[in-house]
């Protein structure tokens, strides 16, 4: 059956790519490193029923995004709570991030070698585990120990969750994948800081991190049930860790690839710094958890909105334009937000609606990226899914490490460190561009 007539499954066992300004064709690989998906797999995978795998695959890419941000509301209550400073208290997040972010290096790679499904699974469990001994923490050391268990589970979803789309969509399904993906993505925060938020009121900080662990065991056995045994390779013969190596060497030698990278990179550490630092600002303009969600909804709703008129415009818009005008809107609202700041503007409205730019810029930058990143070199999708995952993370880490240490008395510095990430990710787009056309020539 072929895409031709409706089945978004039928990938190619030998997939290639262009050739030309860096770009590697995947018959120029090692035989070490053979492309994952086989006729078992596709077989497999076209036998579950397709709006159960398309779920199946949202939730695990999904789960991580909740569970970093669902603990958000809770946050500013935690100095108080543990008797130490704001700072410390934003550890917790950068013990996600950093955990959720090196872990995606191991388990790319390894999914590419040993079979995707398993260390799902594997995650899942961890995540699990992480969960539980949140629930448990009784100071701050241990919560942020707990967090980075979480975060350390949780990567497998984001990571694996992204190279499943790579082996069982086609070429022309793939980037709209990747825009749904970013609408159900885009509603992990403002689904997660107001019920987190409401949890947190009605229960306790704790049961936040119960849920997750309920969650995590819901989708290990949702895994175990629905999504198609991956296969496991045979022709091993390098030991995994120069194997990596040899895979993380490959992609380095891609400038395309690189310029996706810090594209992605540098959205995700403005929307971190936004998701960090937008309870602090607003915790000084009288805004309690209760209430934090509805204001950090404004940009996950518009990125979805963006994404959903990707996933439309791709079609008949090129992907360059439709990139740079992303690119455009997210500098203008984080300007915006600047300029009412300097200007003495001390409202949460005046913080979050212009953010609805940004928002609405990263629906239009992301799918298409994403999907250049995986794509570039389909052999090695894990592992380009693993080293965008990293440094995706480790640049949010970065930036809410950052905004712990700067005043929180209005937006400036916020929208500061944000328009620093922005306008890294406008160069790195213009990098895009000129590869692209040196391409075309």
């Amino acid at each position: 059956m072929s895409a031709a007539v409706g089945c978004p499954l039928a990938v190619p066992v030998v997939r290639h790519t262009m050739a030309g300004a860096g770009l590697p064709c995947a018959s120029d690989l090692s035989c070490s490193l053979p492309i994952m998906v086989t006729d078992q797999t596709v077989i497999a995978a076209a036998q579950t029923p397709r709006g159960v795998l398309i779920a199946t695959l949202l939730a695990a890419i999904s789960y991580g995004l909740l569970t970093m941000t669902i603990c958000l509301p809770s946050m500013t209550t935690w100095s108080a709570l543990f008797g130490v400073d704001q700072a410390s208290v934003q550890l917790s997040f950068s013990a996600f991030v950093v955990a959720y972010g090196g872990a995606q290096v191991f388990y790319g790679p390894l999914s590419d070698r040993h079979g995707r499904r398993n260390f799902l699974l594997f995650g899942f469990a961890v995540a699990a585990l992480g969960g539980l001994a949140g629930a448990l923490a009784v100071s701050l050391p241990m919560l942020i120990a707990a967090r980075a268990v979480q975060g350390l589970g949780a990567a497998a979803g984001m990571v694996i969750g992204r190279a499943m789309v790579q082996d069982y969509f086609s070429d022309a399904e793939r980037p709209r994948m990747m825009a749904y993906t970013g609408m159900v993505l885009g509603m992990c925060p403002p689904i997660a800081t107001i019920l987190g938020g409401q949890i947190h009121v009605h229960f306790g900080w704790r049961a936040n991190f119960v849920l997750m662990a309920v969650l995590a065991v819901v989708l290990l056995i949702t895994t175990w049930r629905v999504l198609p045994p991956s296969p496991v390779r045979t022709d091993v013969s390098a030991h995994w860790l120069r194997e990596m190596g040899a895979a993380y060497r490959r992609l380095a030698r891609v400038p395309i690839f690189l310029s996706y990278t810090v594209i992605l990179s540098c959205c995700s550490g403005a929307f971190y710094v936004f998701i960090a630092g937008l309870p602090l600002v607003l915790a000084h303009y009288g805004v309690g958890p209760a209430r934090l969600g509805w204001y950090i909804m404004v940009v996950p709703l518009s990125y979805i909105c963006g994404n959903f008129l990707t996933s439309r415009l791709l079609r008949t818009t090129a992907e360059s334009r439709l990139v740079l005008t992303g690119q455009y809107a997210g500098c203008a609202g984080i300007v915006i937000v600047l300029g009412l700041a300097l200007a003495g503007v001390r409202s949460p409205l005046a913080v979050a609606l212009p953010f609805v730019l940004l928002g609405f810029g990263h629906g239009l930058i992301i799918p298409p990226t994403l999907s250049g990143t995986v794509s570039v070199v389909p052999a090695l999708a894990g592992s380009a899914a693993a080293v965008t995952g990293l440094s995706q993370q480790m640049l949010g880490a970065i930036g809410s490490w950052l905004i712990g240490y700067v005043s929180h008395e209005d937006a400036i510095n916020m929208a500061l460190i944000m328009l620093m990430f922005m306008l890294t990710a406008l160069l790195a787009q213009f990098a895009v561009v000129r590869l692209r056309a040196r391409m075309d020539d």
